[in-house]
């Protein structure tokens, strides 16, 4: 660490004195005010890896499926194996879609995702792996941003492999369904909205203009592997990462949580910041439980220099 030692858990510095804390805007609470503090110097070491997840964009207004949103909502999540084994799965997805996919479109970048924009500006981050698939993080300024379960953005055709803008599926439902509207009860992470079976009915979806395939949104369905050459990529990042920081992720799915374990392996720090527990707390030097926006823009300012 940098200008601090660790002493039974509280932040010192090198003569014995504790450092300042910086956790004003953290409340009062002495223990959530130690972690921010080894926070700030193990971010300040650098070669932070940020591993981000639905948590990041809730205060964007994108519910996640495991947090406060989510356990309000129990959604449940369109799977892989439903997707491509029925056509009758596939109208059902793209008419829910075509209207979530106006409320992600709509989101803006907040506070949480500018301060990581924020400190990579600064040549603090090594690398940001996401699993989310708004595309938030690069519309707040963030660059080399690693999608690990794909964006919303994109369309694929399951047949042919070609890949389109999303405004250009919107386009085509659009002038494929005149008239048809309807209004979302309830809208999930991925863009998927909660729609009655006769609207879903009388949706008519649309095929790939190459070939006639099936088109899927280009994100990794529950069920579904991440490309290997992209879980190789992520693992490389966290073995040469000073800290590995996760950021709004229950870490309830492997596909996130075998990151930190890979960082545990290799004595690389974890860092958690999350509402509520999660399933790596076990394997991190230090968890806060803190409002995202909040503490992320605390923290860059602590590593911002003052003029």
């Amino acid at each position: 660490m940098t200008g601090a030692v660790y002493d039974g858990g509280l932040r010192v510095g090198p003569d014995g004195a504790r450092a300042p804390s910086g956790m004003a805007p953290l409340g009062a609470d002495p223990a959530a005010g130690t972690a921010f503090a080894m926070l700030v110097d193990l971010v300040a070491d650098g070669d932070v890896v940020v591993l981000s997840g639905a948590g990041l964009s809730t205060e964007s207004g994108i519910p996640d499926y495991r947090g406060e949103t989510g356990r309000r909502r129990q959604a449940t999540p369109m799977t892989y194996q439903t997707f491509v084994g029925s056509e009758a799965a596939r109208r059902r997805y793209w008419a829910r879609s075509h209207l979530g996919w106006r409320h992600v479109a709509r989101a803006a970048p907040n506070n949480g995702h500018r301060a990581v924009a924020g400190l990579q500006r600064r040549g603090l981050l090594a690398g940001v792996i996401t699993q989310n698939v708004d595309g938030l993080h690069q519309d707040a300024g963030a660059r080399d941003v690693i999608e690990l379960h794909g964006s919303l953005d994109r369309v694929v055709c399951l047949a042919c492999g070609r890949r389109t803008p999303r405004e250009e599926l919107d386009e085509r439902l659009r002038a494929a369904n005149p008239g048809w509207d309807a209004e979302a009860s309830v809208i999930n992470p991925d863009g998927d909205a909660v729609l009655g079976d006769d609207r879903v009915d009388s949706f008519r979806t649309v095929e790939c203009r190459d070939c006639g395939g099936a088109l899927k949104p280009d994100v990794i369905f529950f069920g579904e592997n991440v490309p290997r050459p992209r879980v190789e990529e992520c693992y490389a990042l966290t073995e040469r990462a000073g800290t590995l920081l996760v950021l709004g992720s229950s870490l309830t799915v492997m596909s996130g949580y075998r990151f930190v374990r890979r960082a545990a392996e290799r004595s690389v720090p974890v860092a958690i910041v999350n509402r509520g527990a999660t399933r790596g707390d076990a394997e991190a030097l230090l968890t806060l439980d803190a409002p995202l926006g909040t503490t992320l823009t605390a923290l860059l300012a602590e590593l911002t220099p003052r003029p």
